[in-house]
This record gives C-alpha cells, sequence and structure tokens, in this order.
C-alpha cells in the first residue's frame, strides 16, 4: 500500500495506473483516521468508560478521507483506512459513499476499513451495502479481550466489538488477517481465535461475546478466497481450482474437525507456491535415523 500521508507519492502513482504482477502489486493507499484503543486512541461517538470527557484521537477528518478517495477511485486505486472506533469508522463510511456516489461508473472498487473492531450498530450494514469490506484480525479480539470492556463498557462491547456474525449476515466480506507483526504472524492461532474467541488456555470458557464467534468454514473462508478477494485476486488466489496458481499449505492435522485446542499444536508440513514446493518440514534427526 502507498502511504496516504506522502502527498507527492500519491501524485506520483496517480499519474498512472496501478502495477499489476505476479511478484508486486501497487494499487493501494493506506490511511490512518485513528489511534488503537488499548491507548484510548481509537476515536469512539461516547466517552471512554475509563476516562469521561475523552473520545479518543481524529487522526483524519471525513473530509481528508473523500479528498483522497475521490482522486483514488478516478486514478484507479483501492483505499485502505485504518479505522478502529465506531466514530472513525462511521466517517470513513460517509467519505466513501461521497465518493461512490460522485464516481458511479467505477464498478466494484473494493475499499477496505482495516480493524473495523468497534462499530455502531447503525453502521454494521452499510458496510455490506456499500461493498467495503471490513479487514480485520481474529487474533486481536482475543489479545484485546482482557481490557476492552473497561475502555468502552460491556454494553457497547456486546453491541459491536468485533462483530464478526453481524457483519457477515448484512452481507459484508471479512478479509482476515494477523497484522503482523503488531500479533504474531501465525495463521493457525488466528484461525483458532476468530473461530473461539479464547486465549490459548481456552478462556472464556463459551468464548468472549460467543454469538460472534465465526464457524471454522467462515474464519477459513475469510483467511483464504475473502481474503484474495479484498485483494483482486480471487480469480488466482484463495481456492483449490483448475486455473487457479497453485498456492497451498499441507497441515498436519484436519483443522475443520480436530478439537479447537489442537489447531495451535498443529504444523505445516509443506508450503506449495505457484505448484513448488518452498518449505518442507524435516523429520526429527532422532527419528530420521531410525
Amino acid at each position: 500500500m502507498l502511504d496516504g500521508s506522502d502527498a507527492g507519492l500519491l501524485s506520483q502513482f496517480f499519474s498512472h495506473k496501478p502495477e499489476i504482477s505476479p511478484w508486486l502489486t501497487i494499487r493501494s493507499v493506506k490511511l490512518f483516521a485513528d489511534g488503537a484503543l488499548g491507548s484510548r486512541g481509537a476515536a469512539l461517538l461516547e466517552d471512554y468508560a475509563d476516562r469521561p470527557e475523552w473520545r479518543g484521537l481524529t487522526l483524519l477528518t471525513e473530509d481528508d478521507v473523500y479528498d483522497i478517495a475521490d482522486r483514488a477511485l478516478f486514478a484507479g486505486y483501492q483505499v485502505n483506512v485504518h479505522a478502529i472506533g465506531d466514530a472513525a469508522n462511521r466517517g470513513v463510511l460517509n467519505a466513501f459513499e461521497r465518493a461512490f456516489d460522485k464516481h458511479t461508473g467505477v464498478r466494484d472498487p473494493r475499499f477496505r476499513i482495516e480493524h473495523a473492531q468497534i462499530l455502531d450498530e447503525l453502521d454494521m450494514p452499510r458496510f455490506g451495502a456499500l461493498g467495503v469490506i471490513a479487514s480485520m484480525q481474529g487474533v486481536q479480539c482475543t489479545s484485546d479481550m482482557p481490557w476492552v470492556i473497561d475502555r468502552i463498557g460491556e454494553e457497547r462491547a456486546a453491541e459491536g466489538a468485533y462483530a464478526w456474525q453481524k457483519l457477515l449476515l448484512s452481507g459484508a466480506k471479512i478479509a482476515n488477517g494477523t497484522d503482523a507483526p503488531v500479533e504474531k504472524i501465525s495463521a493457525l492461532e488466528n484461525f483458532y481465535a476468530s473461530m473461539t474467541r479464547q486465549d490459548k488456555q481456552g478462556q472464556p470458557q463459551e468464548g468472549w461475546f460467543a454469538d460472534q464467534r465465526m464457524s471454522r468454514e467462515q474464519a477459513l473462508r475469510s483467511y483464504t478466497l475473502d481474503a484474495a478477494y479484498a485483494a483482486f485476486e480471487e480469480q488466482v488466489k484463495g481456492s483449490l481450482e483448475v486455473g487457479k496458481w497453485a498456492d497451498v499449505a499441507v497441515l498436519s492435522k484436519d483443522i475443520l474437525t480436530i478439537e479447537p485446542r489442537e489447531i495451535l499444536d498443529t504444523e505445516v508440513l509443506y508450503t506449495v507456491v505457484g505448484g513448488e514446493v518452498v518449505h518442507e518440514k524435516l523429520e526429527d534427526a532422532d527419528s530420521s535415523s531410525n
């Protein structure tokens, strides 16, 4: 993604079409609308529960986001905006909607909101209606859950914190990932968090606001086909089909059927990229000598 704060860089790239190749694609712009929830920097519609009269940091206004979204749509680029708080998410959705209304000839822009962690219930259906992708990270839910209620209170957390099922049921697509290096890069740990909403010790036992857990199939799709869709690559990646690149991970266990905690012990036996094995787990020295 291009750094949206670098005006010269944007002008340089917006003067020509996106660069797209199997190895490097430059077609997106990254913006930051607010800060993080843990540091009370996420922009909220109401005061922080543990800091009255404080609603976080607005790093970009709705007009700021609209201006770049307008230019990006004209140039054929995607815009991906970091927005964690419900106020930031609303402002970004408003900006996107204005830009889409102006550029009605642009089909399927696939703009994204990165994180979309805290949402007002009124804004959730707008993701599906506008075709805005919720680029979320399952493992961040379980990393943040010890203090989210302190920041926004239980009622607001139940309404819109990491509201995966509400988004999916409203027709939105979720692109899942780890947000490495903020979180560990492990896809298996992220998959486990997405389907359990539990920490590695299996707590809380029923899952944190368990009604918002993804099913295994939903979690897998969010990490594969819908993640590819978020990058305009679903025709070549994201599922095993004739004609697509043979990008495959071979695992030691079937993560769609095993007990959830076993997912954390599952190993990657092979990684195949474009039909070529690029990683193979070697047997332990003791077992290979027998």
